[in-house]
């Protein structure tokens, strides 16, 4: 087996396992979230969706971290405070670091720097919600 053959079986070994990961993680985050958070493929539900882009998939990220630490009301209860989820808000976050860190050299300078600036703004954002909450505690 050549060098290049054990390269190519390596690379799709990890692949397959880390698809592996993102499936068990994304059956936890449903199971967390009910089954109301979970809609069939085949539903239409009319919404129109913006082209699809890297800056696009980094606000998506970013409001989901936002979400998750309690600063996006919920539509379904607005007279409730939004719940916190911390350790999902710190997933978020981690992930936008290293989205940065492996497009690093490969993005434009916007979107380098709106990366920059979300990463900047969400951690700041979560020392401050977990100060909160510990204070509160």
């Amino acid at each position: 087996m050549t060098e290049q053959e054990k390269r190519k079986i390596i690379i799709d070994e990890d692949w397959k396992s880390q698809v592996e990961e993102e499936k068990e993680l994304l059956k936890r985050q449903e199971s967390d979230q009910g089954p109301e958070a979970s809609m069939p493929e085949d539903t239409d539900t009319g919404e129109e969706f913006p082209p699809a882009s890297f800056t696009s998939h980094l606000m998506t990220l970013a409001t989901q971290a936002t979400a998750a630490m309690g600063q996006i009301p919920d539509p379904s209860s607005p007279d409730q405070p939004p719940p916190v989820n911390l350790g999902f808000a710190h997933y978020m976050i981690d992930s936008l670091a290293v989205l940065q860190e492996k497009t690093r050299g490969n993005l434009t300078e916007e979107e380098a720097a709106l990366l920059e600036n979300l990463i900047h703004q969400l951690r700041m954002l979560y020392v401050e919600v977990d100060t909160q909450s510990k204070s509160a505690n």
